[in-house]
């Protein structure tokens, strides 16, 4: 069963997504753990910093194609109302009012990265593979990233990895600004915690200030996620999602019709 769990160290709390044999795909039901143990560090006052990680080799190889799958089957409506929750589930870690460092090790796609993107640094394994590949698959981005991916790298460049859904590393994401450090992978962890706890040792109400003043803009990042909702409703629909789908079962190169 997909879990999500809590560490402390101090004033530092780490989250970690463990579905390990799915390589922490991004299901409802991590999706639920993870909001719960949001709640849980946000009722605690004594967090000062939290670091969100993956369990096993992966961070999160992004959502669950077994849901995409079922989701073709849903109304336009049912499809809509489903994602914006399936994104606040995970977007969650941005209503906490203590930083966020998350450490990127092994690969993090699609909704997957968007929630690495979500924290307030990120830290990656320099040889993780990343991607915004949701053009790529027939489905339109979600789970904040028209919002999320230019925030971190600037419009340019975020159009060119929505629009070709390419791969990159670790290192790539350094040199943009979409991490703030690429190290190697057994490093990565304890640089993401060295950084909380460094968080920790400053003023806390300094903290919490300097949150609101550099974070997230809820209210973009809220409209984006329902533009967001709406048009992979559509997609849903396409019969390219659903070559999408089979050539990514198949590991192969998808051939889309505009249909």
């Amino acid at each position: 069963m997909p879990d999500v769990h809590l560490e402390r160290d101090g004033a530092v709390a780490t989250l970690v997504l463990d579905d390990v044999r799915r390589k922490n795909a991004m299901s409802p039901e991590l999706g639920d753990a993870l909001a719960a143990r949001v709640r849980e560090i946000a009722r605690d006052a004594s967090v000062r910093a939290v670091v969100l990680a993956g369990a096993g080799d992966a961070f999160s190889a992004g959502g669950d194609l077994a849901m995409l799958e079922r989701l073709r089957a849903a109304s336009f409506a049912e499809a809509r109302a489903f994602m914006l929750g399936f994104y606040h589930r995970y977007l969650s870690i941005t209503e906490l009012d203590v930083p966020v460092v998350a450490a990127v090790r092994g690969p993090a796609i699609g909704a997957g990265l968007c929630v690495a993107l979500a924290a307030d640094l990120v830290v990656v394994d320099e040889d993780s593979r990343l991607a915004v590949n949701f053009a790529s698959l027939g489905l339109h981005p979600g789970m904040g990233a028209t919002y999320l991916v230019p925030r971190r790298v600037g419009a340019e460049r975020a159009a060119e990895l929505l629009l070709t859904g390419r791969r990159f590393t670790g290192r790539d994401a350094a040199a943009w600004g979409m991490a703030l450090e690429a190290l190697p992978g057994d490093r990565v962890r304890p640089r993401a915690a060295e950084l909380a706890a460094q968080i920790a040792e400053s003023a806390p109400l300094v903290v919490r200030a300097l949150k609101r003043s550099l974070g997230i803009d809820r209210g973009a990042l809220a409209h984006a996620l329902d533009r967001e909702a709406y048009e992979q409703a559509v997609s849903y629909a396409s019969e390219d999602l659903g070559e999408g789908l089979r050539a990514a079962s198949e590991k192969r190169k998808p051939a889309f019709s505009g249909r």
